[in-house]
């Protein structure tokens, strides 16, 4: 009687860490879940053309291959205006997605990824070139040098991205790493 108490002791034991196992993995898994999806978020009117419908500031930037480009340059395309660095790990996230969408759909759907580098805000050029080359990203990289296009952009908080239309007009902000199922969606809402 005894040896069967024990046992059943230890199953209830075993049960009861398995289950706390699979709780806690289930309870990470949906966290990192809500992590890894970006926010669309509501827009307010901005002096700065930021809001749903208005067209979105334009400015100039130097790629990291040292070419200049205007957003403007862009007009009759649909635009994905991402900000990001590379201490960032939501923009580690999303830029697998970001490189897979734009080497299969982005000729397809009329599109151009910008992915603009807060470079007064990440860890050098060094740590800059290495993260693109880690992902092997072929879209254009303006370099924010002065910090003046994330603050124009309200890029507190990143990733965050902007989707544009063919008319130059913000369509949607979205706050938060974005998969390649994500940009599909945004990009086939917009004209």
């Amino acid at each position: 009687m005894k040896k069967l108490l024990g046992l059943l002791l230890v199953g209830i034991l075993i049960t009861v860490l398995v289950v706390g196992i699979v709780k806690k993995n289930v309870e990470e898994r949906q966290a990192t879940d809500r992590l890894n999806a970006g926010s669309v978020v509501e827009f307010l009117p901005t002096e700065e053309g930021l809001a749903e419908g208005e067209t979105a500031p334009d400015f100039e930037l130097t790629t990291l291959e040292g070419e200049a480009v205007r957003l403007s340059d862009y007009k009759g395309k649909k635009v994905i205006l991402n900000f990001w660095a590379t201490w960032c790990p939501p923009c580690r996230a999303e830029m697998p997605d970001m490189q897979a969408f734009y080497e299969q759909l982005a000729d397809e759907e009329n599109v151009e990824i910008l992915a603009v580098n807060l470079t007064t805000a990440d860890k050098g050029m060094d740590k800059i070139n290495a993260f693109v080359d880690e992902f092997n990203l072929t879209f254009p990289i303006p370099m924010d040098t002065e910090g003046d296009i994330g603050e124009l952009y309200q890029a507190a908080s990143i990733p965050t991205s902007y989707m544009i239309d063919t008319e130059g007009k913000v369509q949607q902000k979205i706050v938060g790493p974005m998969n390649e199922e994500m940009m599909e969606e945004f990009i086939a809402d917009m004209e």
